[in-house]
């Protein structure tokens, strides 16, 4: 083994390790491993950035542009809404949604598909009277299978095409993936409805049996005169159980959350830290005369700097350097007043909305999207009721951590919020803050016009890209183009809207790629792989490429994968001398197949809080249904791709 090859293989263990342990995030370790490879003398200076103008990358945030203006108009509710059943058993719903998920996600970026419908799914669920979860997975599940269907359908798929055009000269086109994509997609979609549904575990959010990520952590306090009040902490515990809620906590004037004794006696103003659902927090207010310390009025700025900056440093409200880049823009006006971001002032109180009788206030549950900007904040952090008029009455809550206030309480990627304010001012927060609602969709505001431009644009780039008018990178960004020219979605949600550190991942592997390539690293990974686990046999070695590749996108990001595994594949296929593209259709089946872990792909971790789930849950329908990906892939591959 050669130096550089030592070198390129050192750089990719300790990106996969860093990539397992999930400190940083997988853009920032990507970009890491280009820059050392740069220091080593692998990737030159000329060709390190040369992966920010790969047409893969182009057109993964062409996608996820055209994506995101689906989603905002509406277009995609229309479809979701009338294909979404309104009747039927558990099986015909979870067949439905689940094909729903993979349909849309074959020309849709599959996270914004599965927010379409995981609101859907937990009404359904709930009509049903079966766990959310036992839906959401299915569907999530369904959705990164639909993904592998086509050009567009996820990212890896575009690395693989990218990968090709730099080896063999050409791409792959947009429907080369389904021959393959379709039977393995419907494989599976056929195996999640009819019995891999019941693999999923019972995670009701509802069970008072311990801690799960289903649960509410929250805030009461005793009234005076009320029931509560006067009781013991013990006597209340057990009126609780009624309501199916439990005391976890008390604070008891400027003294933090302590851990409660049976004996102690609740009076006025005591604030009780209690682990409920929405409905049994209702039914324990109403009967106990306990009261959420949240309100629907906002207090002034003076009122409220006590109870949300206590045990703060006083640098905190002016030089919060952590909040999002959002928190200090003007904020839009809404209702009968204005919200400004910021540092709001005594003389900027007055600007802070408050309830009135003709304002409508109200609930919505809203699960934190993977890459939101509120991730490691806190309510304090954020002056949710200050600043933005929002009161913040609950998060879910994981039971291995550490018992807080809910206002210190961090918020986590897949966190459960329920939040109470104008209906305005939630789809703002939802739309900066990256929240998807979980209750009636309030937020987004179908427009049937843009709806038919977004639908119309879509159509036109797909076509385009598939009878090869010109290529997918350029079709899709003209396709951006058309959105920003005719305004379908504000010039600035069109940059947001993409996924900076998915083009930042995609585009600093690819260097890295070529690297692994050029030094020859790739060919003596392949002489293993053919001399100790295939023994020559190109099947043999098929099978393990698709092997390897589904076990790498379980712990780390596909995209990822897709990038490391390809110079493998094309190796493996030189030395053996068969078809190429057999082994590299390997590549993009097994990135797509993230089902094992929550981490694997942002749908698991979307519905890891909305579906109560623990990290071991996954692997339950994940296993049996890579095993079948796998079974029916590479017969797939062999007939498709001939080797």
């Amino acid at each position: 083994m050669t130096l550089p090859e030592i070198k390129i293989l050192s750089v990719l263990v300790i990106m996969l390790v860093l990539f397992v342990w999930g400190r940083w995030r997988h853009d920032v370790v990507a970009l890491g491993a280009l820059i050392a490879c740069v220091a080593l003398g692998l990737v030159t200076t000329d060709t390190a950035f040369y992966g920010f103008g790969h047409p893969a990358v182009i057109t993964v945030a062409a996608v996820l542009v055209l994506s995101f203006s689906l989603q905002a108009t509406g277009a995609i509710d229309v479809v979701a809404h009338k294909l979404t059943p309104s009747g039927g058993g558990v099986m015909t719903t979870i067949a439905s949604l689940t094909g729903l998920a993979a349909i849309l996600s074959a020309f849709m970026n599959n996270v914004g598909a599965m927010a379409l419908l995981m609101p859907i799914a937990i009404q359904l669920a709930n009509k049903l009277s079966i766990p959310a979860g036992r839906v959401l997975m299915p569907v999530a599940f369904g959705s990164i299978l639909g993904g592998m269907t086509t050009l567009i359908g996820t990212p890896p798929n575009l690395i693989v095409s990218g990968i090709r055009a730099e080896a063999l000269g050409e791409g792959y086109q947009m429907f080369d993936f389904a021959p393959v994509g379709v039977l393995v997609s419907l494989a599976g979609v056929l195996f999640i409805a009819i019995i891999g549904w019941r693999f999923v575990p019972k995670r009701e959010r509802t069970d008072a049996e311990g801690f799960d990520t289903g649960k509410y952590l929250t805030e009461v306090r005793v009234s005076e005169g009320g029931k509560a009040d006067g009781m013991t902490v013990r006597e209340l515990d057990n009126a609780l159980q009624e309501s199916d809620a439990e005391v976890i906590g008390l604070v008891r004037g400027k003294v933090k959350v302590v851990n409660t004794r049976g004996y102690e006696r609740l009076g006025k103003g005591d604030l009780l830290v209690i682990k409920a659902e929405p409905e049994s927090l209702s039914q324990a207010l109403n009967v106990l005369g306990l009261r959420l310390v949240d309100n629907v009025t906002p207090p002034r700025p003076e009122e409220d700097e006590e109870e949300e900056s206590d045990n703060l440093p006083p640098h905190v409200d002016e030089e919060f350097e952590d909040r999002p880049a959002w928190f200090d823009r003007k904020v839009t006006a809404y209702g009968k007043s204005t919200l400004r971001g910021g540092v709001t002032s005594r003389a900027d109180a007055d600007l802070v909305p408050r309830a009135s009788d003709n304002s409508e206030v109200v609930l919505v549950e809203m699960v934190v999207m993977p890459d939101s900007q509120i991730i490691g904040t806190t309510a304090a952090d954020l002056r949710l009721r200050s600043r933005l008029g929002l009161n913040l009455l609950a998060i879910s809550y994981e039971g291995n951590q550490r018992v807080r206030r809910l206002r210190r309480t961090k918020i986590q990627s897949g966190s459960v919020l329920l939040l109470q304010g104008e209906p305005d001012a939630l789809a703002q927060f939802a739309a900066n803050a990256s929240c998807v609602p979980l209750a009636e969709r309030t937020v987004r505001v179908p427009s049937k016009k843009r709806a038919m431009f977004a639908s119309a644009i879509m159509i036109s780039a797909v076509a385009a890209a598939a009878m090869g008018i010109t290529s997918a990178a350029v079709a899709f960004t003209a396709g951006v183009f058309a959105i920003m020219a005719l305004r379908v979605i504000p010039l600035r949600q069109v940059y947001e809207s993409i996924d900076w550190t998915v083009v930042v991942l995609l585009a600093a592997l690819i260097p890295v790629a070529m690297a692994m390539e050029q030094t020859g690293a790739a060919d003596t990974l392949v002489d293993f792989i053919l001399t100790y686990m295939a023994a020559g046999n190109a099947v043999a070695a098929l099978t393990w490429v698709l092997i390897l590749t589904t076990v790498l996108s379980s712990v780390m990001n596909n995209a990822a994968t897709a990038a490391v595994m390809c110079p493998v594949a094309l190796s493996t296929a030189s030395q053996l001398q068969v078809n190429p593209d057999a082994f590299l259709m390997a590549v993009a089946v097994g990135a797509s197949c993230a089902f094992l872990t929550p981490i694997a792909h942002q749908n698991n971790t979307l519905i890891l809080g909305p579906g109560g789930f623990k990290f071991g849950d996954y692997w339950r329908l994940g296993l049996p249904l890579e095993v079948i990906v796998i079974a029916i892939g590479i017969p797939a591959l062999l007939f498709f791709w001939p080797l």
